[in-house]
């Protein structure tokens, strides 16, 4: 598709223009400046066809701060939607931890609920359209077979086909409570006791704080907590599939607030707890469930305190020695590493932003494509710029560039780089010979 076709519903594009200009990864959108990340996202893709399958998945995505983790995994998430996923995303921080005391395993969960979303809602918070649907669904079965709706078989077979599916939940680590709640939830519809109901989805959701309190309007002896979290999700990757969704994608970001924790007890609790969801995830242990993990090199690699620094993890995620020190890329390992971005790719993205800027402020594109070369070219003059420049740089000053010209009709693109200009004077002609490519 020619960029100049490409036609973005203007709330998105403005949405998109403004995170993109802040720095910030937008949360829809992303497939519009999509440019140079095919690799990753072919292998990424494959795993969603394994954990429709039934398969386990979890890789870790390594690169410097802007490289694009962020990016790939919201383009991974809306891609996960398209093929019927259930996703979440959360960043992890001082307060949302892998594991830990006061409630800072417990509000990974929470955040993760909270940006629980499907086809039918992708922003978020689905998890009650996600129980009408399935409503809906045996509704419309029952039906079918001529079953009266008003009648009493009616709500007797619709309870028994609840059950049907969640008692094949119960075999999990805390299924017994998760199958009770959802068919107590169910039973609140039916009788509309709003308060029940309301009271199910926050058990769902992980809000409620003591078992007393649980199983004083719940009947349940359990709540998910700190300690059992991951299990929890373990079962709603489980619950879905019986529902007829592919899977459940889990993207946690911001891998390096777990290398910040400055405890080293603290820290590797968490090293191990990650292990174990390591394990579970390629033991075949977590049928339809994916889980991505961002975080910078030196989270990865650091000895002392990064996830090397804690052996068993060490040994599974290092690279062979066979690969050390060569120039060998291995996409289906646990780990992808984010490359560069070439400069031809770089190009591709500072063309698609024109087209998109143009599209939504309906004006001519401000910068030809040898400007755009020009610009390049001055990025890549920093020092260390061979190896350290990032899209987020690169997309940041562009569109700072674009704004200025847009405000300032009276100063031209010579006059902001002006002075780079004057040091590429002379420069190879050729170096800039940009390869053919699909805008």
């Amino acid at each position: 598709m020619e960029t100049n076709e490409i036609k973005v519903p203007r709330r998105i594009l403005g949405a998109l223009l403004s995170s993109l200009a802040a720095g910030v990864v937008p949360r829809s959108g992303a497939a519009y400046i999509a440019v140079g990340r095919d690799e990753e996202i072919s292998a990424l893709a494959d795993d969603l066809d394994a954990m429709k399958e039934g398969g386990g998945r979890m890789r870790l995505l390594i690169g410097k701060y802007g490289s694009g983790k962020s990016f790939l995994m919201q383009l991974l998430r809306g891609y996960a939607i398209e093929r019927d996923f259930v996703t979440s995303d959360c960043d992890l921080s001082p307060e949302r931890r892998i594991c830990g005391r006061a409630g800072t395993g417990i509000a990974t969960f929470r955040e993760l609920m909270k940006n629980l979303s499907c086809k039918a809602c992708p922003d978020g918070g689905a998890l009650q359209v996600i129980l009408a649907k399935w409503h809906a669904a045996m509704t419309a079965a029952l039906a079918e077979e001529g079953v009266d709706a008003n009648s009493l078989e009616f709500d007797r077979k619709l309870t028994a086909k609840v059950y049907e599916v969640v008692r094949d939940t119960e075999s999990q680590v805390g299924g017994f409570d998760f199958s009770r709640v959802i068919g107590s939830y169910f039973a609140a519809r039916r009788d509309d006791d709003q308060e029940k109901a309301s009271a199910c989805l926050r058990w769902l959701r992980g809000e409620y704080n003591t078992r007393m309190e649980a199983r004083r309007e719940l009947g349940v002896g359990a709540v998910i907590d700190d300690d059992n979290w991951f299990d929890y999700i373990k079962l709603y990757a489980v619950f879905f599939r019986k529902i007829g969704f592919s899977g459940f994608l889990v993207m946690l970001d911001e891998g390096v607030n777990l290398y910040k924790i400055s405890n080293r007890i603290s820290r590797e609790n968490n090293y191990e707890k990650l292990l174990s969801i390591f394990n579970d995830s390629l033991q075949g242990r977590t049928p339809g469930l994916g889980v991505i993990l961002g975080g910078t090199p030196q989270f990865l690699e650091d000895p002392r305190r990064g996830l090397f620094s804690y052996e068993a993890l060490r040994s599974r995620l290092c690279d062979s020695r066979i690969m050390q020190g060569g120039n060998y890329r291995n996409l289906m390992g646990p780990v992808i590493r984010l490359r560069r971005m070439s400069d031809n790719e770089l190009l591709a993205l500072c063309t698609r932003l024109t087209a998109l800027y143009g599209q939504y402020h309906k004006m001519e594109a401000p910068v030809t494509m040898d400007q755009m070369k020009r610009f390049l070219a001055f990025s890549n003059e920093r020092a260390g710029a061979d190896s350290m420049i990032t899209p987020r740089e690169i997309t940041r000053e562009y569109l700072g560039i674009l704004d200025v010209l847009l405000q300032n009709p009276s100063v031209t693109f010579d006059d902001l780089i002006a002075p780079a200009v004057e040091r590429l004077k002379g420069a190879d002609s050729d170096e800039w010979a940009i390869e053919e490519f699909e805008i």
